[in-house]
Protein backbone atom coordinates (compact mmCIF):
# COMPACT_ATOMS: atom_id res chain seq x y z
CA UNK A 1 0.00 0.00 0.00
CA UNK A 2 0.97 3.91 -0.69
CA UNK A 3 1.94 5.67 2.19
CA UNK A 4 -0.45 8.84 1.88
CA UNK A 5 1.27 12.16 2.22
CA UNK A 6 -0.90 14.26 5.07
CA UNK A 7 -1.59 17.71 3.19
CA UNK A 8 -3.46 20.99 5.00
CA UNK A 9 -5.19 22.73 1.82
CA UNK A 10 -6.03 26.77 3.11
CA UNK A 11 -5.83 30.15 1.56
CA UNK A 12 -3.43 32.18 1.71
CA UNK A 13 -4.61 34.00 4.86
CA UNK A 14 -1.93 35.83 7.81
CA UNK A 15 -3.34 33.13 10.01
CA UNK A 16 -2.25 30.74 8.03
CA UNK A 17 1.33 31.87 6.61
CA UNK A 18 2.49 32.92 9.89
CA UNK A 19 5.61 31.11 10.42
CA UNK A 20 4.33 29.71 13.70
CA UNK A 21 1.56 28.02 12.14
CA UNK A 22 3.11 26.53 9.17
CA UNK A 23 6.35 25.40 11.36
CA UNK A 24 4.12 22.90 13.54
CA UNK A 25 2.51 21.74 10.47
CA UNK A 26 5.86 21.27 8.81
CA UNK A 27 7.34 19.62 12.26
CA UNK A 28 4.70 17.08 11.76
CA UNK A 29 5.87 16.65 8.69
CA UNK A 30 2.26 17.64 7.17
CA UNK A 31 2.96 19.56 3.99
CA UNK A 32 1.03 22.82 3.09
CA UNK A 33 -0.54 23.58 -0.05
CA UNK A 34 -1.80 27.12 -0.56
CA UNK A 35 -4.26 28.58 -3.69
CA UNK A 36 -3.50 31.55 -4.99
CA UNK A 37 -4.00 35.13 -2.89
CA UNK A 38 -7.13 36.62 -4.52
CA UNK A 39 -8.24 33.65 -6.20
CA UNK A 40 -11.99 32.79 -5.06
CA UNK A 41 -12.60 29.88 -7.51
CA UNK A 42 -9.72 28.04 -6.02
CA UNK A 43 -11.27 26.76 -2.83
CA UNK A 44 -14.01 25.46 -5.18
CA UNK A 45 -12.51 21.99 -5.50
CA UNK A 46 -11.57 20.94 -2.14
CA UNK A 47 -15.24 22.35 -1.06
CA UNK A 48 -17.27 20.17 -3.33
CA UNK A 49 -14.44 17.22 -1.50
CA UNK A 50 -15.69 18.49 1.99
CA UNK A 51 -19.40 18.88 0.66
CA UNK A 52 -19.30 15.13 -0.47
CA UNK A 53 -17.76 14.02 2.44
CA UNK A 54 -20.13 15.47 4.80
CA UNK A 55 -23.10 14.20 2.77
CA UNK A 56 -21.75 10.56 1.88
CA UNK A 57 -20.24 9.69 5.61
CA UNK A 58 -20.00 12.40 8.08
CA UNK A 59 -24.06 13.57 8.64
CA UNK A 60 -24.99 9.77 8.03
CA UNK A 61 -23.62 8.65 11.33
CA UNK A 62 -23.29 9.36 14.94
CA UNK A 63 -19.58 9.39 16.49
CA UNK A 64 -19.00 8.27 20.11
CA UNK A 65 -15.17 9.62 20.22
CA UNK A 66 -12.84 11.13 17.80
CA UNK A 67 -10.83 8.02 17.37
CA UNK A 68 -14.57 7.05 15.48
CA UNK A 69 -14.78 9.68 13.47
CA UNK A 70 -11.11 9.43 12.45
CA UNK A 71 -11.32 5.57 11.51
CA UNK A 72 -14.36 6.35 9.54
CA UNK A 73 -12.87 8.84 7.65
CA UNK A 74 -9.99 6.70 6.94
CA UNK A 75 -12.09 4.08 5.62
CA UNK A 76 -14.01 6.66 3.66
CA UNK A 77 -11.24 8.36 1.91
CA UNK A 78 -9.69 4.52 1.13
CA UNK A 79 -13.62 4.20 -0.48
CA UNK A 80 -13.40 7.72 -2.41
CA UNK A 81 -10.11 7.15 -3.63
CA UNK A 82 -10.06 3.69 -4.70
CA UNK A 83 -13.84 2.39 -5.47
CA UNK A 84 -15.77 5.64 -5.75
CA UNK A 85 -16.59 6.38 -9.61
CA UNK A 86 -16.35 10.02 -9.72
CA UNK A 87 -18.49 11.55 -13.10
CA UNK A 88 -15.60 14.45 -13.18
CA UNK A 89 -12.92 11.63 -14.08
CA UNK A 90 -15.24 9.91 -16.35
CA UNK A 91 -16.73 7.19 -13.94
CA UNK A 92 -13.09 6.58 -13.48
CA UNK A 93 -11.43 6.68 -9.61
CA UNK A 94 -9.07 8.84 -8.53
CA UNK A 95 -6.36 6.48 -8.22
CA UNK A 96 -6.50 4.96 -11.38
CA UNK A 97 -6.88 8.30 -13.17
CA UNK A 98 -3.56 9.48 -10.87
CA UNK A 99 -1.48 6.63 -11.15
CA UNK A 100 -2.96 5.05 -14.22
CA UNK A 101 -3.74 1.72 -12.73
Amino acid sequence: MLATPQIFNTDQGVQFTAQAFTGQLEQAQIRVSMYGRGRARDNVVIERLWRTVKYEEVYLHDYATVLDLERSLERYFQFYNHERLHQSLNYATPVKVHYGA
